[in-house]
């Protein structure tokens, strides 16, 4: 296991030192990959997660990991904005890209996560078109449809403004 993530470690690090920039959706442009596919699966608990429970909110699925610093910089900030725009129709959702559910329970209770976090893999990545960075966000509308995706480091503010043009009630800053 800490072999794998070694290996995962070093293409990311090769992939950056060549300027290679993540890719979410392989093959494929946003606006080709319309409806949000659907998935079930298990939360940290071991209850099922349905990411057509969430039909009729806006929707900000973050693929992460605990490895990945970036993902570690966003995550209170999602706390916290579950905690602000939830009120006015945002679900967040994290799919967690880790080997194993032990860091991620770490990482949930360090940060006072407050969402719904799944344990995700290449399969599920797929389905995205292939996640092939970390972090990496869909914005997903009340609908079931991707309208926006952010990959890479984290613009926050770029991503709260979209949030809230999306939601009609949300609060102001």
């Amino acid at each position: 296991m800490a072999a794998r993530r070694v290996r995962r470690a070093l293409a990311w690090a090769l992939l950056l030192a060549l300027g290679a920039a993540p890719v979410a959706l392989a093959n494929t442009t946003a606006a080709a990959l319309q409806s949000a596919p659907d998935f079930t699966r298990p939360d940290l608990a071991g209850k099922p997660v349905a990411l057509r429970a969430y039909r009729g909110k806006l929707v900000l699925l973050n693929f992460w990991a605990t490895w990945c610093g970036p993902c570690l910089s966003e995550v209170p900030r999602f706390a916290a904005w579950q905690r602000r725009f939830g009120p006015a129709g945002l679900q967040i959702l994290g799919v967690s890209m880790d080997d194993g559910p032990a860091p991620v329970r770490a990482a949930y209770q360090k940060f006072h996560l407050n969402y719904p976090v799944v344990m995700g893999d290449a399969a599920l990545g797929e389905l995205f078109g292939g996640v092939l960075g970390l972090p990496f966000s869909y914005l997903i509308d009340p609908r079931g449809q991707i309208v926006d995706r952010f990959e890479g480091e984290p613009d926050l503010k770029r991503m709260e403004m979209r949030i809230q043009a999306l939601l009609p009630h949300a609060p102001g800053p």
